[in-house]
């Protein structure tokens, strides 16, 4: 898995400080989460293949995290996309694009699937052989979800000198590493924890949009790889977190620490703050693998 930020502040853009979009890369897919003003932009900045991009997730229908859509979904036409892309938000995230397309005479001409949500209990977005995304309900002024994102366990790593070493014929190699016993040449049968070593550890990242401290989250993303959260305040404006339904960098510390998490990327940052290093400090009393999300950072998961 790989991250890449494209936007991680709060609010209204600046030239140097782009709201909500990231670029999830895994096990072949470019998935691409919330869509701020400048997405495309950024898209480019940093060289990912639009192409690749088919399926976008937002999280909640605020400015800072959607406005970027109907632009990007336009470029794709421009471009003569013919692939589908997928788009999953909440109820009325249809309405929205499709209004601004109609008003301006630009249907695509490509498939454009909209997935609207609606439950506040975590739903099954998506899942293939590789991979599951389901959704992580949080606690904001709008509906609003957040998005877990699980690979799942790999084949057994084959341990080719082992094999030899007790005989084992070679057709059977690739039946090994799908779960099946061994067989040598004079018909024994070798079981496969013998011949084998366990696959990589699956890995796991869960995106925290805008949220309240909302522990309820806790248990569905219990040891993530790598946990982002917003942290759009320090503990010294708590009182606007509370009025706002966000959080302090404290407080996504301290749902990092009790999830057991790897690591917990900081984000969301509201414009007041001309320094984000606090963020990082104020954590790191709760949680120790703290680090700032900035535009333009890649994290390897």
């Amino acid at each position: 898995m790989k991250l890449t930020i494209l936007g991680c502040h709060s609010a209204t853009p600046r030239w140097d400080a782009n709201p909500t979009a990231q670029v999830l890369s895994v096990k072949g897919h470019l998935f691409l989460i919330d869509c701020g003003e400048g997405t495309q932009i950024q898209l480019r900045r940093f060289k990912v293949k639009f192409v690749r991009i088919k399926h976008i997730f937002i999280s909640h229908l605020h400015g800072d995290h959607f406005f970027g859509l109907v632009g990007l979904i336009s470029t794709f036409r421009l471009l003569g996309r013919e692939a589908e892309l997928h788009i999953y938000g909440p109820k009325g995230i249809k309405e929205a694009i499709t209004l601004q397309l109609k008003l301006s005479n630009s249907w695509t001409n490509y498939p454009l699937l909209f997935h609207e949500l609606n439950s506040k209990e975590p739903v099954l977005l998506y899942e293939d052989d590789k991979i599951t995304v389901t959704t992580i309900p949080l606690d904001h002024r709008v509906y609003t979800n957040g998005f877990l994102f699980q690979e799942k366990p790999g084949q057994r790593i084959l341990n080719i000198d082992k094999a030899k070493e007790l005989k084992v014929e070679m057709s059977y190699f690739r039946k090994i590493k799908e779960g099946e016993d061994g067989v040598t040449e004079d018909g024994k049968v070798i079981p496969n924890d013998q011949i084998t070593l366990p696959p990589e550890p699956a890995k796991s990242y869960a995106f925290c949009s805008d949220t309240a401290y909302f522990p309820q989250i806790v248990p569905q993303i219990k040891k993530v790889s790598t946990l982002y959260h917003e942290a759009t305040f320090l503990e010294e404006h708590h009182q606007l977190a509370v009025k706002t339904r966000h959080s302090t960098a404290k407080e996504a510390a301290s749902i990092a620490k009790e999830a057991q998490v790897g690591k917990l990327i900081l984000g969301h940052y509201s414009g007041r703050y001309a320094n984000t290093e606090p963020f990082q400090l104020e954590a790191q009393e709760i949680f120790e693998s703290v680090a700032l999300a900035e535009d333009g950072a890649s994290f390897e998961i």
